[in-house]
């Protein structure tokens, strides 16, 4: 059940109490938020129903489509950022011209799926959590439980299968984005050759790295979901509480992507 009444819990007495009570509430909330991706990845074999594509295609649109001006603002100069600052530290070696390897291997490991996971939590996340709050806050949610039908199955389920697809897309977007903007910064403020830059960004352009970070984008895309709905589904206080929502769902999202992804890399490499 998403919909529930809060469990009355006794007034803690002491300091020892409150951790407990803190710890148990904590640990209760983290197992809520893990049945709600695992119930929106069980109902995954309903995906290929007819209602569920619709809902997917529209989920995909909102979630890709729409966010492409601002992730493609942000990896343009985030490749341009990359360039300058490895730029200037390897032309004290006489070195800038291995500036697109560096600005690669940079994009393709950690940059381009950091970068896409922040951009779609700060934007799609962030809209997810409000979307599913006021539904909660209105108890359109309690009215899907009352008619029997799952609100993982309607609602978690097409945004996780959009946002599983779109943040990897958006990954090597990304990616493909930040090494032309370093490749502009390189040429016009490095005198490096755009061949030049291009070669040995291509010569260290690994397909490990490239898997590794999609990979890394795809578990992104399961953490953005589940945090923005888990924060959306348990809502309360009116539009008081879909503030919060958002802006909590928000902060969890950057945490978990960071923690998350260094635990992927440190895993592969």
């Amino acid at each position: 059940m998403i919909v529930r009444e809060p469990v009355p819990r006794a007034k803690p007495r002491s300091a020892v109490q409150r951790l407990g009570q803190a710890t148990l509430g904590s640990v209760g909330e983290i197992g809520r938020a893990a049945m709600i991706c695992v119930g929106a990845v069980a109902a995954m074999r309903h995906a290929f129903g007819k209602r569920s594509r619709g809902e997917i295609v529209r989920q995909l649109w909102q979630c890709a489509l729409k966010s492409i001006p601002v992730v493609s603002v942000v990896a343009f100069f985030i490749g341009m950022i990359l360039a300058l600052q490895i730029g200037i530290e390897l032309r004290v070696y006489n070195q800038e011209s291995l500036t697109g390897s560096a600005v690669m291997a940079s994009m393709l490991r950690e940059m381009g799926p950091f970068m896409a996971g922040l951009v779609l939590a700060a934007s799609v996340g962030a809209a997810m959590a409000a979307q599913v709050g006021t539904m909660m806050v209105n108890e359109e949610i309690a009215a899907l439980e009352i008619m029997d039908i799952d609100p993982l199955r309607f609602l978690v389920m097409p945004r996780m299968v959009a946002m599983a697809l779109t943040v990897p897309m958006m990954s090597f977007y990304t990616c493909a984005l930040g090494v032309l903007g370093g490749a502009v910064v390189s040429h016009t403020q490095l005198a490096v050759p755009w061949a030049t830059y291009f070669q040995n960004a291509m010569d260290f352009a690994s397909m490990k790295a490239l898997w590794v970070g999609l990979f890394k984008a795809f578990v992104f895309g399961f953490v953005i979901v589940t945090v923005s709905c888990y924060e959306g589904f348990r809502t309360s206080q009116g539009a008081v509480g879909v503030g919060r929502a958002t802006r909590q769902s928000v902060v969890t999202n950057f945490l978990l992507i960071l923690i998350v992804g260094y635990f992927v890399t440190r895993l592969f490499y």
